[in-house]
């Protein structure tokens, strides 16, 4: 496919205070393997950074793409789940959950194809409504944090008759995948299906039922190089999406210029 068919991936990016070279400031970065995935995946990826907004900064953003790719990071805000941070919990990054939620619920009320990834699972069952687990080893083994600057080995189940499992249908039911995180879904949000659990209960999947494409995985697809399928469904489903949309825009110009009018 030439590259003025593939779709804008948008990825949410990390906004932190980092030292490259002679500089200690604050950058907009996520990890390249993201951007690689999305590529191989067979969309284009755009980065974006937490940054104030309004409902048109949104709209206009979600004009430009057409998917989203919610990475992965930083403890949720407990507050907007209606709970005081646990000893274990990091520091809120309000720009960022503000900005992440307002992008997830127009993407969702648009039909957008989201795919939300690790603390991004996180991000949109709060966004929907459910509440986190602040620090799995309270509830469970701490098989899925991983070690330091590296990922667990997690083994999960696929609910059948998901999206999830049409997608990763090759493996069968289980699959082995990569985690890292201290946290996860408590209250699944009311709209939310689980589509994958740990052998531990933990909940490693979800979806919105339905035609449209709202995906989010706790663990780490973009580290698997041998598998890109749950970027490859994306890309197709935001492909399809653009192609309505060009469709729509196509057939609209064509009324307004009353060639498709009748005598």
């Amino acid at each position: 496919m030439a590259d003025g068919g593939r779709p804008l991936i948008g990825v949410t990016t990390y906004l932190e205070q980092a030292v490259r070279g002679e500089w200690d400031e604050r950058f907009g970065m996520v990890p390249e393997t993201y951007l690689i995935a999305v590529e191989q995946g067979g969309g284009i990826p755009i980065m974006l950074p937490p940054q104030p907004f309004t409902v048109a900064t949104i709209e206009r953003v979600l004009d430009a793409i057409d998917g989203l790719v919610v990475s992965g990071g930083a403890d949720v805000d407990p507050g907007r789940y209606g709970a005081a941070a646990g000893p274990h919990t990091d520091a809120p990054r309000h720009d960022r959950d503000a900005w992440e939620v307002a992008l997830i619920l127009a993407a969702v009320a648009r039909g957008v194809p989201v795919l939300a990834i690790c603390r991004g699972l996180q991000v949109l069952n709060v966004a929907l409504g459910g509440s986190l687990v602040q620090h799995v080893p309270d509830v469970s083994d701490d098989r899925h944090s991983g070690v330091p600057n590296g990922f667990s080995r997690t083994d999960v189940g696929i609910s059948g008759g998901t999206r999830v499992r049409e997608v990763l249908g090759a493996v069968g039911d289980r699959l082995t995948v990569q985690c890292h995180h201290h946290q996860a879904i408590d209250r699944l949000a009311d709209g939310l299906e689980v589509a994958a659990h740990a052998d531990d209960g933990l909940i490693e999947a979800v979806e919105l039922p339905g035609d449209r494409f709202v995906v989010g995985v706790q663990w780490h697809p973009e580290q698997d190089d041998a598998d890109r399928r749950l970027f490859a469904a994306l890309a197709r489903a935001a492909a399809a999406l653009r192609c309505e949309g060009t469709s729509a825009r196509n057939e609209q110009e064509f009324l307004h210029n009353g060639i498709g009018g009748t005598a």
